[in-house]
Parts: C-alpha cells; structure tokens; sequence
C-alpha cells in the first residue's frame, strides 16, 4: 500500500503528525491485516501526515506481561520507547486495544510519554470534523449490528460511546446485547489467554459470547479489537451462521461506506 515508515519520513526531513502502531496482530494475522489495510485506507482518504515504524515496531510486551513475565515486558517496552523517543514520536493511533492500554498506561513509568488514541476514537473525531464522508444509503443502511466492548478499551480505559457514535453514523440499527458496556463479557482472549490451552469448563467463552451477539438478530457484529473479531469469528462458525452473521472492525464497516 506504499506506507511511508518513520525512518524514510525523517529520512526526507518531515515529520509524521500521528504515528500508526500497527501491532502484532495487525501485522501478522491474516484477518487483522485486512483491518490493517481498512483503516490505512480511511487515513490516506482524509489526507492524515502518518507513518509506520514498519521493522523497528517491537510487540508492545502486553501478553508477555499478562503471562506474569514482567523481565521480558521491561525489556521490549525500554526497546520500543528508545525508537519512539529517538524520532520524537508525539502521538500514537492503534487498532487494538491490548497496545492502546499499554502504551498509554503502562510505558509512562518507563519514560515514554505519548497522547496515545485508539482508531474508533480517531475515525469519530473525524467524522465529527466532517472529513470522513459516507456514501448515501451506505452500505450497511438498515442493517442490525451488535456492537461487542472489547475489555481493554471499555472498562479498562472507559471507551464507550466512540465506537457508537461511528456505528449511528452508518444509518444501521445498534443492538445491544444483554451484557455490554461495563457489564461486557470478555471475548476470552485477554490476559494472554489468546497464547495457551484454556482450562477445562462447560462451554469456551468465546462460544457464550457469540451465542449472546446472534441472539440479538443481528447480521453484522462490529469489534474495535483483532483478538476479540478472532474468538468471536470461531464463535460464530462454531455455530454454523458465518452465512448469515458477519463479524467486522469499526474500521472496516467505516471503509467500506465511505465516498
């Protein structure tokens, strides 16, 4: 998609206004790469000054730490906050919430002191600035999606209403599951679960929590996380409605309304 990295920005003597961290998700994942490649679209579209750090973006050590191996995390984060520092990174834009809550809550007591927001706040911001314009009789016009608060974006860090906000701009009708907001149920990818067998129960949660979303009669379940689109994906397929029930990112239902 011919993304400029840092190094080559500053390489030409600019400087990017907004970093875009993509994540290891997002860079790796086949299904976040496609998340990856909406919001970049929706960035070059409304003309943002942003760049990548392509090869010297390091993961930002969340799941290590989840994992209890604090050594590990200390040295990934000092790795990461040395790059940030040295090209004078300002502000930071990720799609997924495990890199959002780390590099705005957890690197400031490392020195790294970045205004770091995540991509449903952004695209709202934008679109409250009237520079995303969506296409008359969108796309998803009349559609019923559910919208499913991702932990570390909604009770972690109290972020409920942006990605509402982005989803009424779509002309769609929001349902809300039974649980949700501060009172969501964990997709069950969190705290490094996504990385190890999970213990033995009645049901995965991932299963329960799709379960919740089709009973909704919702076609579309939005995320605004890599890990949780994953566990919710499974959880429709497990089902049997991948036919009927699509799981996107905000940012992929933005993209594809967008002029």
């Amino acid at each position: 998609m011919q993304i400029r990295t840092v190094a080559e920005m500053m390489a030409a003597g600019e400087t990017p206004d907004i970093l875009f961290w993509v994540g290891c998700a997002g860079s790796f994942d086949q299904r976040a790469q496609k998340i990856t490649k909406a919001f970049a679209t929706i960035l070059h579209k409304v003309g943002l000054n942003y760049a990548i750090l392509g090869k010297e973006e390091m993961c930002t050590g969340d799941p290590v730490r989840r994992a209890g191996n604090e050594f590990m995390f200390q040295m990934m984060a000092y790795q990461n906050i040395q790059v940030l520092n040295n090209y004078g990174i300002k502000k930071i834009v990720t799609t997924c919430p495990h890199c959002f809550n780390t590099l705005k809550n957890e690197y400031p007591e490392l020195g790294g002191q970045y205004e770091v927001i995540h991509h449903t706040t952004l695209l709202q911001q934008l679109i409250n600035d009237g520079k995303i314009r969506l296409k008359e009789g969108g796309t998803f016009k009349g559609k019923r999606i559910t919208f499913h608060d991702s932990c570390y974006l909604g009770r972690a860090n109290d972020i409920y209403e942006a990605p509402r906000q982005v989803l009424e701009v779509l002309d769609a009708e929001l349902v809300e599951m039974k649980r949700c907001r501060s009172k969501g149920l964990c997709c069950g990818a969190g705290g490094a679960q996504m990385f190890k067998e999970e213990e033995k129960g009645n049901t995965r949660i991932n299963f329960e929590r799709a379960d919740e979303a089709i009973d909704t009669g919702a076609t579309v379940i939005a995320s605004a996380c890599p890990f949780c689109n994953t566990m919710l994906t499974d959880g429709v397929k497990n089902k049997e409605q991948e036919d009927n029930v699509k799981v996107f990112d905000v940012a992929e239902l933005v993209a594809a309304s967008m002029e």
